[in-house]
Formats: C-alpha cells, structure tokens, sequence
C-alpha cells in the first residue's frame, strides 16, 4: 500500500468515526436496527453492476462519495429537520468505514479496479 492510499484509508477511518459520534449526538431516535440498515443501505448499489460496469460504477459511486452524506447532513441542519441530519451521518460513516476498508470509488473497468487501487 502507498502511503496515498494509507492516508486515505486514514481519513476514512477519521470521517467514520467522526460521523459515527456526530450521529449519536443528535439523538435522531432511530431503533437500532434501523440505523445499521440506513448505514448499510448504500451497499444495495451493488445491484446495479448487473446492468454492466459502467452503470454499476455509476450507481456505486453516486452513493459512496462524501458528498452525498455531507449535503444530505447539511440540508438536514438547514431544515432543520434532525432525520435528514443523521441520515447524512450514516451515510458519511458508511463511506469512511468502506474507505478505512480500502473500498474505493469504482473504475468503469470493473468492480475491483478503484481509486484506491485493485481489491
């Protein structure tokens, strides 16, 4: 690993847990279970690659950048509305933690080929 990709991994451990705090500081009032299925939702993009690679990258990515957790958690504070608020923070703890896990955004070339390099 080099130590781009460690850095990166890093921060994504750093976004993970920071989002994971943040989270259980509003108090959204989610049962438990529903916020470990919000956290995991964005892996259902996986579905999409059944549509071909470059569909599949497209789905994957759209919902694994920080962006889309980070404006999801700023819309929510704007509202306010503390539902939008913490769905944000699942959403960027579930991006950190695949990135902490080397998961990476995808190449159009395939599944395992990702910004962090090939899985």
């Amino acid at each position: 690993m080099n130590d781009t990709v460690m850095w990166q991994r890093i921060e994504g451990l750093v976004v993970f847990a920071a989002a994971l705090i943040y989270y259980s500081y509003l108090g959204a009032g989610f049962p438990f279970w529903l916020g470990i299925l919000i956290f995991f939702a964005p892996d259902l993009s996986f579905v999409a690659y059944g549509a071909g690679p470059k569909i599949g990258a497209f789905a994957y990515n759209v919902v694994h950048v920080y962006a889309l957790g980070a404006v999801m958690l700023v819309t929510g504070l704007l509202m306010p509305d503390t539902t939008v608020t913490a769905i944000g923070a699942l959403l960027l703890a579930h991006t950190g933690f695949d990135r902490a896990l080397g998961y990476g955004l995808k190449s159009t070339t395939g599944f395992k080929h990702t910004h962090l390099g090939t899985l």
